[in-house]
């Protein structure tokens, strides 16, 4: 059984960027072209990572640098392989197509102009989370130890979100940063991140953050890195606790899969990349029925995309 899954994170890009002669056949991609069809994966949403070792004034090329290799690679992989430049177009998806969304992992190669960001909104990227792990100019990620919030540009940046229709992705962000943007975000997620009091990694949320994101109608894509499922060996009956535990609080309208996938070095047996989600969908079809299971693999996030038009 599959019906079709939306999965709001991967790391992809990075890796095409890492490596020049790979391209999106390359079986050391945990998202390639025939994974994502063998994974009945409908739509696929690929970060800008610009890793923090990168020099400050070079940021913003390899944003660039990446973005090409998106039109490049990705979408010339395939003619079946549509990219999705506004949330609207989710629904003009045919039935052979799949879906492909930039995203933004962190604001740092923006620095303090705005007007960068406008242009990757521009661009098709229109789901953006202010933080990797370390701190920038708009706010402290979760490596921060300061933890300190929103700073002004950050808050004019979940302005500029909301006018653009771009989701404001609190993954990475610090807990004082989360509750900044639940008071000034209209469209948050959690794009990659599990339920902290299963799994106690800083990278997880807490049950009053969980219920924050309900109440402001958000999402959270629940996570395959082991180190965010169990503190050790991991599997997919433990994916399946956070799930519940996120379903006990209410989230079950909110729920959904953001994979990380080639953004983690370990792997879940039997989900260790896109080809692999129907291990994941069979084991979540025993326990919840076929409403509950759409609901999580794609209509919980197309719900949420309802509220942006």
């Amino acid at each position: 059984m599959n019906l079709g899954i939306i999965d709001t994170h991967c790391d992809a890009l990075l890796k095409l960027w890492e490596d020049p002669s790979r391209n999106f056949e390359s079986p050391e991609l945990d998202t390639n072209l025939n994974r994502l069809k063998t994974g009945n994966v409908k739509v696929q949403l690929f970060a800008i990572f610009v890793e923090p070792f990168i020099k400050q004034d070079q940021k913003f090329q390899v944003v660039l640098e990446q973005i090409e290799l998106f039109h490049k690679k990705v979408l010339g992989a395939s003619t079946k392989i549509h990219h999705i430049k506004q949330w609207s177009e989710l629904e003009q998806l045919k039935e052979d197509e799949i879906g492909a969304v930039l995203t933004l992992e962190g604001v740092d190669a923006i620095g303090d102009d705005l007007t960068k960001l406008e242009i990757l909104h521009q661009l098709g990227v229109i789901s953006v989370g202010l933080t990797w792990n370390q701190a920038n100019l708009c706010a402290d990620g979760v490596g921060e130890p300061r933890g300190a919030g929103l700073t002004l540009l950050g808050k004019e940046l979940v302005r500029l979100n909301n006018k653009n229709r771009v989701l404001t992705d609190v993954s990475h962000l610090s807990i004082k940063g989360f509750w900044d943007v639940m008071e000034l975000a209209r469209f948050p997620i959690a794009s990659h991140s599990n339920a902290r009091s299963l799994c106690d990694h800083p990278r997880n949320l807490n049950d009053d953050q969980i219920m924050a994101l309900i109440k402001k109608q958000g999402y959270i894509g629940v996570v395959f890195c082991p180190s965010f499922v169990k503190e050790e060996h991991a599997s997919i009956s433990d994916v399946l606790s956070h799930i519940d535990h996120l379903c006990s609080l209410g989230a079950q309208d909110i729920i959904g899969f953001g994979s990380d996938f080639d953004g983690i070095t370990d792997k879940i047996p039997y989900l260790s990349h896109s080809g692999e989600y129907e291990h994941l969908v069979n084991e979540l079809a025993k326990y919840y029925s076929s409403t509950q299971l759409n609901q999580f693999l794609k209509g919980n996030f197309k719900k949420l995309i309802e509220r942006l038009k």
